[in-house]
């Protein structure tokens, strides 16, 4: 081997090196539908804001609970007490004076005291109060479970937004690559004059058609890329590859279908999963608990007192004199300027708006389900028409081909039908991501988008 050969081969073997130092750095990171769902419970925003509130409904239990309890309290005190007096001349009861001298006293004291207060009754209010913060710790819990389903869906649905620009990105690149090739064969027949300058000409501005049409294509799907990792709360700038759930053309929808009933069986099935019509039941006790709570203020409230304290003028002395204390107090309430009647009518309302929220609920459920199962099979069927347009398309597009280079077809019948072809193309892609969409909408309008898998 002479020592040029040698060089060349070093500075392959320092490229490959190089190469190898490098290729990690700008790997791209795979991002699954799975991976994203789970950042997304992970850092969504609205989600830690509400399990920061749940610390709250958990301490309102706590102190409900307490308030049938005694409450207890210790004090203790010092004070200082100087009386100087400068001395003078006193008027005595004989009626004359009498030198009084100057004077100082020093006193102090010391003092402890313990106390408290227990509520024996108010009308049962203090239990009512413990049932309506337990209802209300169970429907925060619920809500927080929807508003998970809901992250889910939401994230599904901009993940295949990114999946689906993703293939119109894959389209239009095939479509740029087919036109040049189309533009050199044209133009090589232009050369054996074969066919007229006017073909190589349409033939270019279907090229620049397509270059721009990528262009286009890649804007939307980086600004699909950045909206869905935004909501992830990942860096924007990263480069991550997105991967298929469902890779390949879908062989049989109907396998999707296979867990939807009838609208009916479904609606009663939603109304039993469902974690938001769950939560909302439970405002509506709450709300009826809420008027016990009112009514508790008709009734005399009956506490008890309780203290110890002592008091001396030096510590060692403390405890010397105890003074001891309990009593009972019972308060009849007479006359409250009608605050009590206004604080039960306010609960009764707040108890019939929430039995009227619940009842929108139910109706808002029915028509979800109901419309959503409607889309679906409108989906599923679209789905279907569109592979067939694709392969309708295409073999048109093969057929004007071949015609156009036996002469019995035009440059414009070979454009148009490459032009029907993309737009099938285009079509089934949207179809398909739209009819995964709404199969995951139905299935969150059903309560059963799974979450527990992704926690």
């Amino acid at each position: 081997m002479t020592v040029k050969k040698l060089e060349v081969v070093m500075k392959k073997i320092v490229l490959l090196f190089l190469a190898l130092l490098v290729l990690p750095t700008f790997a791209q990171k795979k991002l699954t539908l799975d991976k994203a769902i789970s950042i997304a419970l992970q850092r969504n925003s609205s989600l830690i804001k509400t399990r920061n509130n749940m610390i709250n409904a958990k301490e309102q239990v706590k102190t409900s609970i307490g308030s049938l309890l005694p409450n207890l309290s210790a004090s203790a005190g010092w004070s200082w007490n100087r009386i100087s007096d400068n001395g003078g001349k006193q008027l005595n009861f004989f009626g004359s004076y009498t030198n009084i001298p100057p004077s100082k006293v020093d006193s102090r004291n010391y003092r402890l005291s313990a106390g408290g207060g227990v509520v024996l009754f108010d009308g049962l209010a203090n239990y009512a109060n413990i049932k309506k913060s337990k209802l209300n710790l169970t429907a925060a819990r619920f809500a927080l479970e929807k508003q998970k389903q809901d992250v889910v869906l939401k994230t599904t649905e901009l993940y295949y937004a990114v999946l689906g620009a993703k293939e119109l990105l894959r389209v239009r690149k095939e479509d740029v690559d087919y036109n040049k090739k189309q533009l050199e064969t044209i133009e090589l027949k232009n050369k054996l004059g074969s066919v007229n300058i006017a073909d190589v000409y349409a033939q270019r501005v279907q090229l620049g058609n397509a270059q721009l049409a990528l262009i286009q294509a890649k804007n939307n799907y980086e600004k699909a890329k950045s909206t869905l990792l935004n909501y992830l709360a990942l860096d924007v700038l990263a480069d991550y590859d997105f991967v298929d759930p469902y890779p390949g053309e879908v062989k049989n929808a109907n396998n999707f279908l296979k867990g939807f009933k009838d609208v009916s069986t479904m609606v009663k099935e939603a109304l039993s999963n469902r974690p938001d019509f769950k939560s909302q039941e439970l405002v509506y006790q709450s709300r009826l608990t809420g008027i016990t709570i009112a009514k508790g203020r008709i009734f005399p409230k009956l506490t008890g007192n309780y203290s110890f304290s002592t008091s001396a003028t030096t510590p060692n002395d403390l405890f010397n004199r105890r003074v001891y204390n309990i009593g009972l107090s019972l308060n009849f309430p007479i006359f409250s300027n009608f605050n009590t009647e206004m604080q039960i009518e306010m609960a009764k309302v707040n108890a019939m708006n929430a039995r009227e929220d619940l009842e929108i609920l139910k109706r808002q459920i029915k028509i979800e389900i109901k419309q959503g199962y409607l889309d679906l099979l409108a989906a599923k069927k679209q789905l279907e028409v569109s592979i067939e347009n694709v392969k309708a398309a295409g073999e048109n597009r093969k057929i004007n081909r071949q015609r156009y280079d036996l002469g019995s077809a035009t440059i414009l019948d070979v454009l148009q039908s490459d032009k029907n072809y993309i737009q099938a193309v285009q079509n089934k892609i949207v179809a398909e991501y739209e009819f995964y969409r709404l199969h995951d909408a139905l299935l969150n309008s059903l309560g059963k988008l799974n979450i527990k898998n992704y926690e």
